[in-house]
């Protein structure tokens, strides 16, 4: 028999983390990694690129198109971790597919604004610059039911606090 199919999303505004938490904890766990900024139209990334914040309306197909990829694992008996903003509870319900709502688990990466702003002023190689942090942050709807971890902590640490209070 199989193991039970998990899917853990890291979420919150850039700078968080996301992606390099996520591939840590990902290969610490002998999962699968997506990064849903893959799943961005040419549009989006362009608008971002611009500096300018996407609505609800643009983010729609993108959601649509990281929950066809969750359903697809969560089918095929795999464990998933997806760094995600998910920035506001209709986000969270849009990507969470409803037969594996008990497999999922957000993981919110909290850190202040000032270290996220830190983060992303040095960023390199990103579309998303420190000017769309405002809005993200300006969005963000904290998430009252998901596991909070301290992002501004160093990431091996932050993948140990994870597994421990995940049981993992």
């Amino acid at each position: 028999m199989s193991p039970s199919p998990r899917i853990i999303v890291l979420m919150g505004p850039a700078g968080a983390g996301k992606p390099t938490i996520g591939k840590l904890l990902a290969q610490s766990l002998g999962w699968r990694f997506l990064d849903a900024d893959d799943f961005h139209s040419p549009e989006n990334i362009e608008r971002m690129r611009q500096g300018i914040a996407l609505t609800d309306a643009d983010r729609a197909p993108w959601l649509a198109s990281i929950r066809h990829a969750l359903e697809h694992v969560y089918r095929s008996n795999a464990s998933v971790v997806l760094a995600c903003s998910a920035l506001k509870e209709a986000y969270r319900r849009a990507l969470t597919p409803p037969e594996a709502e008990d497999s999922l688990r957000f993981v919110y990466l909290r850190a202040p604004a000032k270290v996220l702003q830190e983060r992303l002023a040095h960023r390199v190689g990103h579309y998303a610059g420190p000017e769309l942090l405002q809005s993200q942050l300006a969005t963000l709807e904290e998430p009252p039911d998901a596991l909070w971890v301290d992002a501004s902590c160093d990431p091996a640490e932050i993948v140990r606090e994870i597994r421990k209070k995940l049981s993992l």
